[in-house]
């Protein structure tokens, strides 16, 4: 495994600022492309990228909102607890709309909608504000992916496919990687030619000392790249991993490994920030008895009566797999930048800003 030393920092010094945000300073940070090369690299990733994501699982690219009606159950709830934005709209009796957390239940929709065939689906560029993020390297208010979403049958409903669809997707991020570095020589390939597939309960019981942070922390150093499965669902020690809505991701069924979860994050270590890097959060979708048993396990039972839930119900609805891969993620990662906002416009404290430009970290 290659990494370029210029990046590594030899130790990392985190601040906790007084508006509650957490940045990460890299020591001896080094830019190793301008501005305009940044610019040209993120055009660079995006474009092949996609054309490979899209050719790994059959995808075809269509048009995404930035927007939902509320009420209807399409938005992602996430963790349940981030308020989206919202806004009247006038000419609908001014019937309030809220801008997108993501496509998890919208995409599923569409697959219905376009009658997609099981082994093709859709991708989108998904664009979304999370105004309750607390902003550090990694997080900003503005979220872009790449939302895709795949018809499968009632026999790929397992763990073993699920792990063949997160390798085809690593493939596709290693070519890119392996682009980037022959358009840029002075940025080196870090990530490891195979990806590591553990379950978070596994995870747990390596370090039950550790928070689950910090055993993302551990396991990604260790491998270079990690899928961990099964995020949502408590763990024996009464904990979640993760949170993960109750409706999208199937974290309650059990596995051919015995163990709950059909879901998971794709994770790699970053030696620019000196920590674990979540690039993809993906899995095989409820179908009626996972979204039932979620929904009664989280006391969301209430969301039965919403439109998308009653498609799910209805037999409607395909079963999927899905996720999301952060865009401007990737493009951080493989042209090695210390902070998302050099990757993206967005706001951040002025203090931030200032502490990045002496850092050498030039947010747009």
């Amino acid at each position: 495994m290659h990494v370029n030393n210029k990046c590594v920092p030899l130790q990392r010094k985190i601040e906790k600022r007084r508006d509650m945000s957490m940045l990460i300073k890299p020591i001896a940070y080094q830019r190793l492309l301008d501005m305009k090369q940044t610019e040209q690299g993120i055009k660079l990733i995006k474009e092949f990228f996609q054309a490979n994501l899209s050719t790994e699982l059959r995808l075809r690219r269509v048009t995404a909102p930035l927007f939902v009606l509320k009420g209807l159950g399409i938005n992602d709830d996430l963790n349940g607890v981030e308020r989206p934005v919202t806004f009247p709209i006038k000419d609908l009796g001014d019937a309030r709309a809220e801008v997108v957390h993501s496509l998890a239940k919208w995409k599923r929709l569409t697959l219905a909608e376009y009658h997609i065939e099981p082994g093709y689906g859709v991708y989108t560029d998904m664009n979304a504000i999370r105004a309750d993020e607390e902003l550090d390297n990694l997080h900003s208010l503005y979220v872009d992916q790449w939302d895709w979403e795949e018809v499968i049958t009632r026999e790929q409903r397992t763990l073993t496919f699920l792990k063949g669809v997160v390798n085809r997707i690593y493939a596709a991020i290693l070519r890119t990687e392996y682009l980037v570095c022959e358009t840029y020589p002075q940025i080196k390939p870090f990530l490891p030619e195979k990806i590591h597939f553990i379950h978070a309960e596994d995870l747990l019981r390596m370090y039950p000392d550790k928070s689950p942070k910090e055993r993302e922390d551990a396991i990604c150093q260790a491998y270079g790249a990690v899928f961990i499965i099964g995020i949502g669902g408590k763990l024996s020690n009464g904990e979640k991993h993760d949170g993960r809505a109750p409706d999208y991701d199937d974290w309650s069924t059990v596995a051919e490994n015995g163990q709950a979860g059909l879901n998971g994050d794709i994770l790699i270590w970053y030696p620019v920030l000196g920590r674990s890097f979540e690039l993809s959060s993906m899995g095989i979708r409820v179908d009626k008895e996972s979204l039932l048993r979620q929904l009664k396990i989280e006391g969301k039972e209430e969301r039965l009566q919403l439109y998308f839930h009653q498609q799910l119900l209805n037999d409607k609805l395909p079963l999927s797999i899905g996720g999301g891969i952060g865009q401007s993620r990737l493009c951080m990662v493989l042209l090695h930048k210390g902070h998302i906002g050099e990757i993206q416009a967005s706001i951040w404290p002025d203090d931030m800003r200032e502490d990045c430009r002496q850092l050498g970290m030039t947010l747009i």
